[in-house]
């Protein structure tokens, strides 16, 4: 098994005006206090490296033992879901979906289930999850923010999800590398229930991807098997990543000083887009780095081409979360480059008439 959504994102030709881009612009650690020899290059794995595991744990407000260290939301994702699951165990997956996390499922030899995020907005209807479980779910993948759309799901409906689960005895995958991005901040969906388990990392809203600092939250007795898990997959983590990790989470507000003001300003170009658009459905950004409109009457795929080739402009096509008459984009970039690329999608969208 494999990622098409994946492969393709990371084999298109770069553009100028990344709208494709689904976080804020990345941050350059260098400009704190870093000597190269603070960073023990010799090699020696430092196994679950403590003062990291402890500033996660601070960061989510959970106890350390509760935290598993992954390469990044991906790999915490394949962790948990290989803890999770056996072969033959049935998933419930929401839709649209982030296509990694239903294709891991399937990879791990699972039976997939959907149920449908209801209206323009794409909130999580507990009618149909409830529809969708089975006495035999063993785990149910979510995203929030929801992935594609930048939704954020209360919690209300997250303790409605967690009854759900409860009663036919499955865990809930919430990956959460996007709820940093909301404001307020919410608190971690780990917190409500024993039934959820979360990862997330410092990559979408942080804008510190190459460090591949993830994390699982999980009850104690699961984050060890994660951890013993791990063994097999990536042993140990880079040790002068996981310090830099540390610097990183040791000054994070400074960090993120300027990405709500930043995201609030392109929401508001993003918005007033949509607006003055009636080629277009969608429900106004207020939360997240995302959106997903809904292309009326033409073929994304063309629209995605046109922009390349004509306009020096990315969107992702929908047909990657399951809705092909959809579109992603990302408004984390610079408030110069979204509001070019945001005009030149208009300018696509104009010609296409």
């Amino acid at each position: 098994m494999r990622s098409e959504y994946m492969h393709w994102a990371k084999t298109q030709a770069p553009v100028r005006f990344h709208l494709a881009s689904s976080e804020v612009p990345h941050f350059r650690l260098d400009r704190f206090p870093i000597d190269i020899a603070d960073l023990e290059l010799d090699g020696a794995s430092r196994y679950r490296y403590p003062p990291l595991r402890a500033a996660i744990a601070r960061k989510c407000g959970v106890s350390a033992d509760r935290v598993v260290m992954a390469d990044g939301t991906s790999l915490a994702n394949m962790l948990a879901m290989s803890a999770l699951l056996s072969p033959g165990d049935e998933v419930v997956a929401e839709h649209p979906a982030y296509e990694p996390m239903t294709a891991t499922a399937e990879h791990l030899g699972a039976k997939l289930r959907r149920f449908t995020r209801r209206g323009p907005g794409f909130t999580i209807d507990l009618a149909a999850l409830e529809a969708a479980v089975t006495p035999a779910t063993r785990l149910i993948l979510l995203t929030n923010l929801h992935n594609p759309t930048g939704n954020l799901t209360d919690e209300a409906t997250l303790r409605g999800v967690a009854a759900i689960a409860e009663r036919v005895g499955a865990y809930v995958l919430i990956d959460e590398v996007y709820l940093d991005a909301a404001t307020p901040r919410p608190q971690s969906a780990h917190l409500l229930s024993e039934r959820f388990v979360v990862t997330s990392s410092l990559t979408k809203c942080y804008g510190l991807s190459g460090l591949r600092c993830g994390w699982i939250l999980a009850a104690p007795e699961l984050a060890e098997r994660m951890w013993r898990l791990n063994e097999l997959f990536g042993v140990a983590q880079a040790h002068p990543a996981e310090q830099l990790s540390l610097l990183a989470l040791e000054r994070l507000d400074e960090i993120a000083a300027d990405t709500p003001a930043l995201l609030a300003r392109n929401r508001a170009l993003a918005n007033a887009f949509f607006e003055s658009r009636n080629d277009l459905e969608v429900a106004p950004m207020v939360h997240g780095i995302t959106a997903f409109p809904r292309l009326r009457h033409r073929d994304v795929d063309e629209l995605n081409a046109r922009l390349r080739a004509d306009y020096d402009t990315s969107i992702v096509p929908g047909r990657f979360f399951g809705l092909a008459d959809h579109f992603r984009i990302g408004v984390g970039g610079p408030t110069d480059t979204v509001e070019e690329g945001l005009s030149r999608l208009g300018a696509a969208l104009d010609a296409a008439r």
